[in-house]
Order: structure tokens, then sequence, then C-alpha cells
């Protein structure tokens, strides 16, 4: 049988399920049933009264109200609260043992598990580059992966280190920076070059390039927009040694695939992922003193995009779009493979 500890121990377990401002309203109901207990008390006294004089029945004496009723009001009030906790959820208890008796106390609420966790309001729905081996690829700067620095050709292994970041910047300028995407000024790619570099760079920007966008990759102003923050970004970068011009140092030799989702401007339903591919390398040497890191040029192919224009931006090739006059030839390549073999012209490529 459970002692009077252990039954106050357990109902202060009960109404702790009950929040505060509950709580507050329960007392305060208690309080105005109180007070019009005794007004009730104080017209049974009158009528009392009222039998006396008259010679008629006298009602018992009416018990004294006033804390004490208050306090048993408001426990009351807290029971049938608790009550309706236990009746609405019977799971908040469970049972106990304690050394050998079993007892009641509160249990922490189950939490049912959705119906079909599969079709769950949280679930994201699936993204565009969903199906597609890029789904598995990096998020943005985080694919162009570089290999450990080490001392070589002529370099030492902090000068190497150094190149390396920079390799990493000028990919991530030339294939990540929005508004160089977009069609802008490539001015994020533009500060990392070498000066002598960044002059003839910037100039070349003044005229169409019949060589597609050598070394960053534009889409044509107002034919497209980024259909998502996210860009995918897959491949290796390998070291070697090279010596020409009278120069010697590192070649930092760049093979990645660079996979973009885009749509026609507020246009959601035209949605398709486009796949750049650029090869190229970067050199490292020393000149004057200084660390030189020289990017050559690597016009990326792109998949699907327009064989017809000569410009210095890529137009890509929506599901709506008109057939052009220029058609790709050989047969279909696999955008997503990593081959190295020179392209030439227009190639075939299979979907995306």
């Amino acid at each position: 049988m459970p002692h009077g500890d252990d039954l106050d121990a357990r109902f202060n377990e009960l109404v702790s399920q009950i929040d505060e401002d509950q709580q507050r309203k329960m007392r305060a109901a208690a309080v105005k049933g109180a007070k019009e207990q005794r007004r009730t008390d104080r017209l049974e006294r009158n009528a009392g009264r009222t039998a006396r004089l008259s010679g008629g029945y006298e009602p018992e004496p009416p018990r004294r109200v006033g804390r004490a009723w208050i306090a048993m009001a408001v426990i009351t009030a807290l029971i049938a609260a608790a009550g309706v906790v236990v009746t609405v959820r019977p799971d908040l208890l469970a049972p106990d043992v304690v050394m050998g008796e079993p007892r009641l106390s509160i249990a922490a609420p189950a939490v049912e598990p959705a119906e079909n966790p599969a079709e769950g309001a949280g679930e994201k729905p699936a993204g565009p580059f969903a199906g597609s081996r890029a789904e598995d690829y990096a998020d943005g700067i985080a694919g162009f992966m570089m290999p450990e620095a080490k001392a070589l050709g002529g370099l030492s292994k902090k000068d190497v280190a150094k190149g390396l970041e920079r390799t990493r910047e000028l990919f991530g300028a030339a294939f990540l920076d929005r508004e160089t995407l977009m069609g802008g000024k490539p001015a994020a790619f533009a500060k990392l070059l070498p000066a002598d570099l960044r002059a003839d760079f910037l100039g070349n920007l003044k005229h169409d390039d019949e060589e597609g966008p050598g070394y960053v990759l534009r889409f044509a102003p107002g034919t497209t927009e980024l259909a998502t923050d996210v860009i995918k970004v897959h491949g290796r970068t390998t070291l070697d040694t090279f010596s020409e011009d009278g120069r010697h140092g590192v070649k930092v030799k760049l093979n990645h695939l660079v996979v973009y989702a885009l749509r026609r401007p507020g246009r959601p339903e035209t949605t398709i992922r486009l796949v750049a591919h650029p090869i190229g390398s970067v050199l490292l040497y020393r000149e004057s003193g200084r660390l030189v890191v020289w990017p050559d040029p690597w016009n990326p192919s792109t998949t699907p995009a327009s064989c017809d224009t000569r410009d210095a931006f890529v137009h890509p090739v929506f599901e709506d779009s008109p057939a052009g006059t220029v058609s790709p030839t050989g047969l279909p390549r696999n955008p997503y493979e990593l081959e190295e073999d020179e392209k030439t012209g227009c190639s075939a490529a299979e979907p995306t």
C-alpha cells in the first residue's frame, strides 16, 4: 500500500504535466468558485434568520469558508485536469517498479512514426541533378580538389602549395562566379591573373572570340538563369614538370566536369542540365624573384549548347529551342566522361 509521501510525489509528478498557464486559470476558477460559495452561504444565513423570526425551520449553520476551501478547490481542479490528461494521453502513465513494488510514474510521451516516411511533410523534393551522375558530385569549389603539394620542378613545397591555391581560385572564378556566368564582366577571374596577362585578357573581351569562351564560361546575357545555387563539380588535378622558353617549373594539369542546372528566365519548367568540360593547365614558375601562376586557355566544351554561334558566350539549348542551322557531328559522346582526347568542331553528345 503506498504511503502518503509516495502519493504526494506521484500527484506532483502528474500535476507537472499541466502547463503553468493552465494552472493559473484553474486557480482563478477555484477562487471565483469560493467567492460564489461565500455568497451562497450568506444567502442561506439570511434565510435562517428569517425562518427563526417566523418560527420556521432553521438550516444547519454553514461551514466556515476560507483559504482551506480555496486550496481544496484548486487541488480538486488540478485533479480533474490531471484526469483529462490521463484520459486523453494514457501513454503518459507507465508502470514502474521500486523495491519490487509496482507504482505509478510519469513516462515520456511516445513519438509516433509517420504512416509513410517517404511522404513526410519534411521531405525535400528531388533536385535538378537527381537521376544523373552529377547527383553525387561535390558542390561548388569543393569539387576542384588539388593534389598534395611537394617540392617539384625546382620549386619548393611552399611555392607549389601557393600555386595550387591560386589555381583553385582561378578555376572557381572561371566557372562558379555568378556575375561571370550571367554574361557580366569576369572581374573575379581577371584580378587573379598576372598583370601582363590580365591586360591582354580584358582587352580581348571587347571583341568577338571566334574560338569560344576561352578562359571563363559565360552564358549569353538574357538567355538563361541558374535554376539552383548549387553547381556540381567533379574531376582530377595532377602535377608534372615543364621546361619551355627558358622557363621551368610545375605544370598543373586540370580535367574537370562542371554541371549547371539552367532554365529560361522565370520559367522553371524549362530546367535542363548543362555540362562544361574544361581541360587545361596552369604553369607555376619563378621569374624575377616572384612566383608566377600562368593559366593556359582551356576552352571548355559544353553540352547541350548551340553550334550556330561564334562569340564569347555559351548559348544553352533547351527542349523548346528551334533547330539550328549547324548540326553536331560524330557519334554521340557521354558528356560525363573525363576522356582527354582533343574535341574538334561541334560534337554530338548523349542527353545530360
